[in-house]
């Protein structure tokens, strides 16, 4: 009897343990997995480029209000910023390498969600079903013209959403304010980047050939990874990156040298020491020799 009782027991722990400590403890390791991935990544930017975005942004966006109040008068009925702007400003000058932040992402996107927007305002009468529209059809126009630019969607909700002082410009939002004060934008951060000493537009990186790399035909690659590896790895990611493709194989390419080096500064070094301590073995092993260097010196 009292086995028995011991054998119910064991039964009735292992169910506890199958049915609910496994379950909370793979649900716990699940969700503290995913709760982790809300934590902010480290910040590898440099104090002196971070003040140097910051300031940039203060001047892009002044020149931007000035631009439009000289050009159009104070009394215009037309907002001199609009707050896309402040969005388009953070890429223009706190990510200007990004693909995202370059001339014709800014312009083409700008325009492209502006006339959308304005095309759903006039269209659809509901303003939510309008806005989701224009949202969603400037992305897929951004996306067909190789400039998507997210503060664009911004551009299409106010052209919805903006009130009746937008709903009366028409199709004139589309060149005041957006166009204008897109292209303000871009003519302060092409001066800015150019006084700063900072590339803007982004050259693609130098893509060198396979006959420069050391790659022939019938041998294999010397490095780590050639092109082609490269794109596959690209078409089989299901999302877009927000770095330019050349850039990422460049900078790869740059951590496999610099492994390389490192490799071979640590081999020479190890072989520098082995040396010193290979002689300093044999003067220990031959005292009387040593004694006979030093005296003939």
């Amino acid at each position: 009897m009292p086995s028995r009782r011991r054998a119910v027991s064991g039964n009735v722990a292992r169910g506890l343990v199958f049915n609910f400590v496994l379950p909370y403890i793979v649900f716990r390791s699940i969700a503290l997995r995913w709760l982790a991935s809300f934590i902010p990544a480290p910040v590898s930017v440099r104090w002196q480029e971070r003040a140097r975005s910051c300031f940039g942004a203060l001047l892009g966006i002044a020149f931007t209000s000035g631009a439009m109040r000289l050009l159009l008068g104070p009394t215009v009925n037309i907002p001199m910023l609009v707050a896309p702007m402040g969005a388009s400003a953070v890429l223009l000058f706190a990510v200007p390498a990004s693909p995202l932040a370059q001339p014709w992402s800014l312009i083409g996107g700008n325009l492209v969600a502006a006339a959308i927007g304005v095309t759903c305002a006039n269209l659809i009468a509901d303003p939510t079903l309008a806005a989701a529209l224009a949202v969603s059809l400037s992305i897929c126009g951004m996306f067909a013209l190789r400039c998507v630019h997210p503060p664009s969607g911004a551009v299409a909700l106010t052209a919805v959403l903006g009130g009746p002082a937008i709903h009366a410009l028409g199709y004139r939002f589309v060149l005041e304010p957006i166009a204008l004060q897109s292209a303000a934008l871009l003519v302060a951060a092409l001066v800015y980047h150019a006084a700063t000493g900072h590339r803007y537009p982004h050259a693609h990186a130098h893509r060198p050939s396979r006959a420069a790399a050391g790659d022939t035909a019938g041998e294999p690659p010397r490095s780590g990874f050639t092109r082609a590896d490269f794109e596959a790895v690209l078409m089989r990611r299901s999302e877009m990156l927000d770095i330019d493709p050349d850039d990422l194989e460049a900078l790869l390419h740059e951590v496999e040298l610099q492994a390389a080096s490192r490799a071979f500064n640590g081999n020479a070094h190890n072989t520098n020491a082995a040396a010193a301590r290979a002689v300093a073995s044999q003067r220990d092993t031959n005292p009387d020799q040593q004694t006979r260097h030093e005296n003939t010196h």
